[in-house]
């Protein structure tokens, strides 16, 4: 089972800006992926934006131009800037690992967008 240690969550004016970090017990295998999903109030967790060893990315059609996924193999670990955020974006945002179809998640943290 993989281990996390997120950080990077909080409260921010529609508009602003935060930068979530996870840093993995492992580095991303080479069949593996990474990033986050989020879990709106009311909502099923949904995949907001993922990566792969090779750097290969995907986001999810409602933050497409606004997130970006990046990763730091030698810390193992993984960063989603969130840029231009809208109350829309209000979640629990849960970094994840996956492979060979398993998931192993962390313990989630809060971003509220809100004026």
């Amino acid at each position: 089972q993989v281990q996390f240690v997120e950080s990077g969550g909080g409260s921010v004016q529609p508009g602003g800006s935060l930068r979530l970090s996870c840093t993995a017990s492992v580095r991303i295998g080479r069949f593996a992926n990474m990033g986050w999903y989020r879990q709106r109030p009311g909502k099923e967790r949904s995949l907001v934006a993922q990566i792969t060893l090779a750097g290969g990315t995907h986001y999810a059609d409602s933050v497409a131009g606004r997130f970006t996924i990046s990763s730091d193999d030698a810390k193992k670990t993984v960063y989603l800037e969130m840029n231009s955020l809208q109350p829309e974006d209000t979640a629990v945002y849960y970094c994840y690992y996956l492979q060979g179809g398993r998931f192993s998640w962390g313990q989630g943290t809060q971003v509220t967008v809100s004026s």
